[in-house]
């Protein structure tokens, strides 16, 4: 008889729960699962962690206007296809997978709105639609939206993310840089305020025009910010990089960002950026 007997198991077989899929998401730092309905009444922001999760074009005008003050603008302009562009599949087919896909007819929202009762003209990202990358169509929407700022002579609001310029359309998409930079030239010239928020992640084209020409520039915590990814400045450089170089925390420090603002804070802390910033008496 052995001294140690090997402990019984049941034979019984549990079977676990299915759950459903789309009902969790897992916060990327901490690893927890945070139950999706909980993650969207806490603005996409995990609740132990402060990790911002993207956010699509709607929801965040939602959560940064006053309830019904929104009026959206040339939300008809579509793109179009150029180059008659193919990668792995031609332009114009991506093109309505993603509309179709986002409900949207491009990557970028923009419209008047109010906060806290300041009008403004605001033009929202939306990474879900071809990682927000822009385009003819971003591009001149966006101009529209700061020029519609200059004539009514009120703030404008650019909330960024994207991972750059869209190849698709070649130098067109370039020219959009030089675009919506001269738009914003002469609102500066009408002294009149621009702010840029970056969110995670704002790249290359973006980053290189209208996201750098904030006269404030916030960002949300931890968004990755940069020209070129960092994988490749260091290919290029064949130097180490920084401890936590192009994320906002390590920008701020280095004088690129202004504030880092948490979600939960950005409307009000907007609405005091905007009151010193602008006066409703040098409206027309």
């Amino acid at each position: 008889m052995p001294l140690f007997s090997k402990p019984k198991y049941s034979t019984v077989t549990v079977k676990k729960k299915d759950i459903p899929h789309g009902l969790w998401t897992k916060d990327p730092i901490t690893g927890d699962l945070i139950y999706n309905k909980e993650l969207e009444q806490n603005l996409l922001v995990a609740p132990k962690s402060g990790y911002h999760f993207p956010m699509d074009a709607h929801t965040r005008m939602k959560s940064l206007l006053d309830e019904g003050t929104f009026e959206e603008w040339d939300a008809d302009i579509s793109s179009v296809d150029p180059l008659s562009f193919v990668d792995s599949k031609p332009y114009s087919e991506r093109l309505e997978t993603y509309r179709k896909k986002t409900k949207l007819t491009d990557a970028v929202v923009c419209g008047s709105g109010k906060v806290h009762d300041i009008p403004i003209e605001i033009s929202v990202m939306d990474f879900r639609f071809i990682g927000a990358s822009m385009g003819s169509v971003v591009g001149e929407k966006i101009t529209r939206s700061i020029e519609r700022a200059t004539e009514r002579g009120i703030p404008g609001i650019i909330i960024c993310s994207s991972g750059g310029a869209r190849m698709q359309e070649g130098i067109l998409s370039l020219m959009q840089m030089a675009k919506t930079s001269a738009a914003l030239a002469r609102h500066a010239k009408a002294k009149l305020p621009y702010i840029a928020v970056l969110t995670n992640p704002t790249y290359a084209g973006v980053m290189a025009s209208f996201a750098s020409l904030g006269d404030l520039i916030i960002a949300e915590p931890g968004a990755l910010i940069g020209f070129a990814g960092a994988r490749v400045i260091k290919e290029t450089t064949k130097e180490e990089l920084p401890k936590g170089f192009q994320t906002a925390e390590f920008l701020l420090e280095h004088g690129l960002v202004d504030q880092i603002v948490h979600r939960h804070e950005l409307k009000d802390r907007m609405k005091s950026f905007l009151s010193v910033m602008w006066s409703a008496d040098r409206s027309a």
